[in-house]
């Protein structure tokens, strides 16, 4: 099995029996607020030291302004996060040329106040949804492919908000196609659904930018209504549930002591690898997470 991939929290790495496993997905799971784009920034920078390059974050926010990932990120690691361009499509000729296909975040639906699910949109809406789209996905392809050709093994998703049913979840049904076919695909029929026709004009391109797709990891950040740890540990999975497919899952919550409230997280769920079950306590600091074991 190849290496372990650090989150950036040695102490978290310790529970997760030396860190997480690559070419699996790995759920964060936990209200707004509580520090789960802390600790996904610091799994997406804990890369440089890894593989030599930072995660790339992909925030599928559809209603109102991103997280504050730039912010996060100059202020915990001075790392000044390039961006994406979504605006037009992407150039193929720029695809190998790193200064331009190297980005480290790309907001796919930045600004287009969406809801959430199918649900909320009436028939006329949801076909210009499902139009608006499809013309992110080749976007969304050509960011994910570009970094990962010159070298990224991590991802982060972030912006998930919580629904009903997770069946009616357009965020859902966009992070499984990214999931199975972008960052579980071999790499030449990603670069097949990116180039179409130009496939072959690119082939020797491909070939030396070749990178196996299951030394990737991912993480899902994911927005619950729960909010005390304890109703995120008795929390049902549904049928469609992200959760059944993922391979790790870190809950991160409330807790109440008394007249007290802090913060604790429990790795519920690390197949193939012993961990520690323990609930532990952590602090949101100027640094980060900070974990009290």
């Amino acid at each position: 099995m190849s290496q372990r991939l650090k989150t950036g929290i040695p102490e978290l790495d310790e529970l997760l029996g030396g860190g997480l496993i690559p070419g699996t997905l790995t759920v964060v799971m936990g209200a707004s607020g509580i520090g789960k784009t802390q600790l996904g920034l610091g799994f997406a920078n804990a890369g440089i030291e890894q593989e030599g390059q930072p995660g790339i974050l992909f925030d599928l926010t559809s209603r109102g302004d991103s997280q504050n990932h730039s912010a996060y990120a100059e202020r915990l690691y001075d790392w000044r996060l390039s961006e994406f361009e979504t605006n037009g499509r992407w150039d193929a000729a720029k695809i190998w040329d790193a200064t331009h296909s190297r980005r480290d975040y790309m907001h796919v639906f930045q600004h287009s106040g969406r809801r959430v699910t199918a649900s909320d949109l009436d028939s006329d809406s949801w076909r210009e949804w499902k139009y608006e789209q499809s013309k992110k996905l080749d976007q969304a392809i050509a960011f994910f492919y570009g970094n990962f050709a010159h070298g990224v093994r991590r991802c982060v998703i972030d912006g998930v908000e919580p629904t009903d049913k997770a069946a009616d979840s357009i965020q859902f049904e966009m992070f499984e196609y990214i999931y199975h076919q972008i960052l579980r695909k071999e790499h030449d029929w990603v670069a097949r659904d990116l180039f179409r026709v130009a496939f072959r004009n690119n082939q020797e391109a491909i070939q030396s930018h070749a990178y196996d797709h299951q030394d990737i990891g991912c993480t899902l950040l994911y927005t619950s209504h729960e909010v005390m740890l304890d109703d995120l540990l008795v929390r049902p999975i549904q049928s469609g549930d992200v959760l059944s497919n993922a391979n790790t899952i870190i809950l991160m919550g409330k807790t109440r002591e008394g007249n007290k409230m802090g913060r604790a997280l429990h790795v519920a769920k690390h197949r193939g690898s012993a961990c520690d079950e323990s609930i532990v306590p952590y602090t949101i600091t100027e640094s980060g997470l900070q974990l009290m074991r």
